[in-house]
C-alpha cells in the first residue's frame, strides 16, 4: 500500500503539535556567547531524538559546543544523514522585533522567533517527518542519522570538524540532507548544489602611540585612518576586480552545465530580482541576464564589513586617530583556498608600500560543490516534484558559506538540500520567521526522500 497519503495526513494533523515543539526549542537563547544555553539546546535535541527511538550520543570536544549524534536503524541497509545546527545568531537590534525574539509567536500563517528558519525549524520539521514515517510504516524505511552541532553561527563548526576527524565512520551515509533548503520568490523549490568559501581577515595599523589633537598634529603626523584607507584602496579597483596578485589563480570558471542551470532560474539564486533591480539597472519584472546571475555566485568578492578609527560618538571631536582597523571578508569560488588569502594580502601590502599594515587571519571555510546530476541529488529532486507540484530548480552555487565541504570533499558523501526557507525569512535579521505551509511541505519532502532512498 502506498504510504504517502498517510504521511501527508499525519503531517497535516500534527502540524500544530510540531510547531509547539519548535517553540520549545526556540525559547532557548542558544547564542555562542552563552555556553549554558548551548548545553540546554543540545540536551533538548538529544531528548527529542531519544523520544523517537534513536540511539543518541552527545560529544563534548574541547573548545566546542556539544555535538549531538543519533541513529535509528531502518528496514533498508541504506542510510540517510540529516545535518543541522541548534545555535543561532544574536537577535540585535531588539527594538526592531515586532515580538520578542525568544518568545515564539504565530501570526498570519507565519511563525516568528530567532532560529525559526536558521536552523531550528528545519531540524524540527525533519523530526515531524520521522514521526510521520513511523506512523505510516511502523518503522523507518532506511537507517536515519542526525548530526546536530552548535558552532555553525560564527564558531567555525568546531565540533563538526572534530566529529569528521575523529569519528568519520559514524557519519557514513548514502546521502546527506543539508541544514537548509526552500523556495524562491515564486515558490519554486530550489536544490542548492554548492556554497562559496569564505576567508575573514582584519587589517590594522597604528601610526602613533595615542590619538592627537587634529589642529596641532594634523599637518605633521600620520593619520592611521588615512593610512588604512589608502591600503584598502589598493586591494580593489572601481571595476570590482581584486588587485591582489595570485588571488584568481585557482578560480574555476562555471561549466556549461552550471550556466545552463543558472539560465533556467527566474531570478538571482538567493533573492528576488526586485531587491537588486534599481542598483543593477534591471527592468522590474524583466528576465535577469545570465551574466548577472553568473557574477552573483561565480565571482569572488572582497568586502569591507567594518571600519573603525578615531571618534565615532555624537557631536564632533577634532582628533587625529592613532589606530585604525578594518574587517574584511572574501567570498571564494571553487577552488580557491581560504588559507592562502592572508599570505596573498601580506605580499600585496608589502609590495605596495604598506608593510606597517598588519594582517590578522580570522579563519575561513573552503567552497563546496556537488555534481548537479548525482543520483542522490536526482532522488531528492524527484521527491520534491511530487510534493511541491512543480519542478525543483537546481542552483549550481549559492552565495553563502557553510561546512558542507567536510561531507562532500573530506568524507566523499553526496549532499542535497531540502527545507522551508523563503526570501522573506529575515535570516540573521529582526522578525526571523518561517511560513507554516512551507514547514509542512518540508516535512513531507523529507519523508519522501527517505522513501525514495529505500527504493
Amino acid at each position: 500500500m502506498d504510504p504517502r497519503p498517510a504521511l501527508d495526513a499525519f503531517v497535516a494533523q500534527h502540524l500544530d503539535a510540531s510547531l509547539d515543539e519548535l517553540a520549545a526549542l526556540c525559547r532557548i537563547p542558544s547564542l555562542r556567547r552563552d555556553p549554558a544555553a548551548l548545553e540546554r539546546a543540545a540536551d533538548w535535541v538529544a531528548a527529542a531524538l531519544g523520544r523517537r527511538g534513536f540511539q543518541v550520543q552527545v560529544f563534548h570536544f574541547p573548545g566546542a559546543a556539544p555535538v549531538v549524534y543519533a541513529v535509528r536503524p531502518g528496514r533498508s541497509s541504506r542510510t540517510l544523514l540529516f545535518y543541522n545546527h541548534y545555535d543561532v545568531q544574536p537577535p540585535d537590534p531588539l527594538d526592531a522585533w515586532t515580538s520578542p525574539p525568544f518568545e515564539p509567536t504565530r501570526r498570519g500563517g507565519k511563525f516568528y522567533a530567532r532560529g525559526a528558519s536558521d536552523d531550528k525549524g528545519h531540524l524540527v520539521s525533519r523530526l515531524l517527518a520521522v514521526d510521520a514515517l513511523l506512523h505510516a510504516l511502523g518503522e523507518l524505511p532506511v537507517t536515519v542519522k542526525f548530526v546536530v552541532e552548535g558552532d555553525e553561527e560564527g564558531g567555525g563548526s568546531a565540533g563538526l570538524h572534530r566529529m569528521v576527524a575523529q569519528h568519520p565512520d559514524l557519519l557514513r551515509a548514502d546521502g546527506v540532507i543539508w541544514e537548509f533548503g526552500g523556495v524562491d520568490a515564486h515558490d519554486n523549490p530550489l536544490q542548492y548544489l554548492g556554497t562559496r568559501g569564505l576567508a575573514s581577515v582584519a587589517l590594522e595599523v597604528q601610526t602613533l602611540p595615542h590619538d592627537m589633537h587634529s589642529g596641532i598634529a594634523g599637518s605633521l603626523l600620520p593619520n592611521a585612518a588615512w593610512r588604512l584607507v589608502w591600503a584598502l584602496e589598493s586591494l580593489k579597483g572601481p571595476d570590482g576586480r581584486i588587485r591582489v596578485a595570485g588571488f584568481y589563480d585557482r578560480v574555476q570558471p562555471p561549466s556549461a552545465r552550471d550556466l545552463e542551470l543558472l539560465a533556467a532560474l527566474p531570478d538571482l539564486p538567493d533573492a528576488a530580482a526586485a531587491d537588486f533591480a534599481a542598483v543593477l539597472g534591471l527592468e522590474p519584472g524583466a528576465p535577469v541576464p545570465l551574466e548577472v546571475k553568473r557574477r552573483a555566485v561565480f565571482e569572488p568578492t572582497a568586502n569591507i564589513a567594518g571600519l573603525t578609527a578615531g571618534y565615532q560618538g555624537p557631536g564632533k571631536k577634532t582628533v587625529l586617530p592613532a589606530r585604525a582597523r578594518a574587517l574584511l571578508d572574501f567570498r571564494l569560488v571553487p577552488w580557491q583556498d581560504p588559507a592562502a588569502v592572508p599570505g596573498l594580502l601580506r605580499a600585496h601590502l608589502d609590495a605596495h608600500g604598506f608593510p606597517d599594515v598588519q594582517v590578522h587571519d580570522l579563519g575561513g571555510v573552503p567552497p563546496m560543490k556537488m555534481d548537479p546530476d548525482h543520483p542522490f541529488v536526482d532522488r531528492v529532486v524527484a521527491a520534491a516534484d511530487e510534493v511541491y507540484a512543480r519542478p525543483m530548480l537546481k542552483v549550481p552555487l549559492r552565495g553563502v558559506t557553510g561546512p558542507g565541504y567536510l561531507f562532500v570533499h573530506r568524507l566523499g558523501l553526496p549532499v542535497a538540500t531540502s527545507g522551508l526557507g523563503y526570501p522573506g525569512a529575515n535570516l540573521h535579521a529582526p522578525d526571523e520567521n518561517i511560513r507554516e505551509d512551507l514547514y509542512a511541505l518540508a516535512a513531507r519532502h523529507a519523508a519522501r526522500i527517505a522513501l525514495r532512498l529505500a527504493e
